[in-house]
């Protein structure tokens, strides 16, 4: 069900299914990723964790999810990189890999300096977020994934991906 709010105590509904009297109902922002979401991505990740199906190479399962945010997802939220002033290693932040000075992004000793801060799942935006899910799914279909879990996270989302 998705609805928006006309004034103060009332609402239109978006969808073809009306409220319930006398149901309890938990709103969240349309905008902003959902639990649901929230969910469903860490159980894809999890999953495809689980199957071995990727070809990640990554240690374990926070270093895997922190490589599907940085390949499938919104990435790098902004820089750091260090130069050297006055002989002393020096710390700065860039919001995007071209506002690093060029010196740096060409130098192969200060380039192994600069790393990327990925963008917090908590601050994705709702289309953000279902953009890294799709994307996810289509690359573990890709990878061969067809366990029972997999297919169960999937009927599971048909809920929220039709009210989206």
């Amino acid at each position: 069900m998705k609805i928006v709010v006309t004034a103060p105590g009332q609402f239109q509904s978006l969808t073809s299914d009306e409220p319930e009297p006398g149901m309890v109902y938990e709103l969240q922002d349309g905008v902003e990723g959902t639990d649901a979401q929230n969910r469903a991505f860490h159980a894809l990740v999890q999953e495809y964790w689980r199957t071995g199906c990727h070809s990640y190479n990554a240690k374990n399962i926070m270093e895997f999810r922190n490589m599907i945010k940085r390949h499938l997802g919104a990435g790098f939220e902004a820089f750091v990189y260090a130069v050297i002033e006055d002989g002393k290693p020096v710390i700065r932040d860039a919001k995007t890999y071209k506002d690093i000075p060029e010196a740096v992004r060409t130098d192969p000793d200060l380039k192994k300096l600069v790393r990327g801060r990925l963008k917090s799942w908590s601050d994705y935006t709702k289309r953000e977020r279902t953009e890294t899910i799709d994307r996810l799914i289509a690359e573990m279909e890709e990878a061969g994934v067809q366990t029972k879990k997999f297919y169960e996270i999937l009927e599971g989302m048909q809920g929220w991906r039709q009210a989206s």
